[in-house]
């Protein structure tokens, strides 16, 4: 178990590193916060701060998703969006990646 939550790790902190103007950190504290959210509520939030597109913030999710493995996805009808809720065993370690990386930033 740990050997999958240090890959996840890694790979969380490689995501955060290639963000390039905080869109990435942006996303994933509003998942901290939210702990649960459809695409449209996180463009929604997104949008207030950054000029991004919905489907860059669906591809960003789905990327989340699929490739991190730190959100669950629900969806209770085929005519209901997409729920994506943060496993909350993995909540601590995007506390502690996002803090690091915003410590290395302003130094």
């Amino acid at each position: 178990m740990s050997s999958i939550r240090s890959k996840i790790k890694r790979r969380l902190e490689k995501f955060i590193e290639l963000d390039a103007n905080g869109v990435r950190s942006h996303i994933l504290s509003a998942f901290l916060k939210l702990k649960e959210a459809t695409v449209d509520k996180l463009h929604e939030v997104l949008s207030k701060k950054y000029d991004v597109s919905r489907s860059a913030v669906a591809s960003m999710v789905g990327y989340i998703h699929s490739k991190l493995g730190i959100l669950r996805a629900y969806k209770e009808s085929y005519k209901t969006p997409i729920v994506y809720s943060l496993k909350e065993e993995y909540a601590d370690m995007i506390k502690v990646t996002l803090n690091s990386n915003s410590k290395a930033a302003t130094t």
